[in-house]
């Protein structure tokens, strides 16, 4: 269901968040660190990517309410490639502290749904006020999709495999 207005749109991340919650809960904290849920890479890695790529959006959102141009991207200005990328984020968050990279994420829901209400109507409604969103209007926009329908049933997948995570 499209979402219908910028307070329904900044609660649906927010609600998200409970579900990244029991998701985290369903692996269990012991199997943060097993291969498998992203091929060789484990639960933590994931969820370094997606605080990755969603801390480059939320800073593009607040630089847009703030009526800044986009901030420059934190990897390197020669990566294009989704997959270059994904490795550089990978190896950026290597040895981070297994909290420190869960905090990230589980912050970034409240983060993007402050930028969200701190964004113009327009800025929300048109198709092409954020080139990334490739002419789909924000507002129309899932920004946990990628978590749900790419990664999640990986994950599940993953879970199966190896008997039941929890914790």
């Amino acid at each position: 269901m499209p979402t219908t207005s910028r307070e329904q749109f900044a609660a649906e991340i927010r609600a998200d968040r409970a579900f990244w919650r029991a998701l985290l809960d369903e692996v269990g904290r012991e199997r943060m660190d097993e291969p498998g849920p992203m091929g060789d890479w484990t639960f933590r890695d994931l969820a370094a990517h997606l605080a990755g790529w969603r801390n480059v959006r939320i800073a593009q959102l607040e630089a847009a309410a703030r009526g800044e141009p986009d901030p420059p991207k934190p990897w390197p200005a020669d990566l294009h490639d989704d997959d270059r990328i994904n490795d550089w984020i990978h190896e950026q968050n290597r040895q981070r502290a297994l909290d420190d990279v869960l905090d990230d994420y589980d912050s970034s829901f409240e983060r993007l749904a402050t930028a969200i209400e701190r964004l113009r109507d327009d800025q929300l409604t048109d198709p092409d006020a954020f080139e990334w969103t490739g002419g789909t209007p924000l507002m129309k926009g899932r920004f946990a999709s990628h978590l749900h329908d790419e990664h999640v049933p990986a994950i599940r997948a993953w879970l199966a495999s190896r008997g039941s995570g929890g914790g």
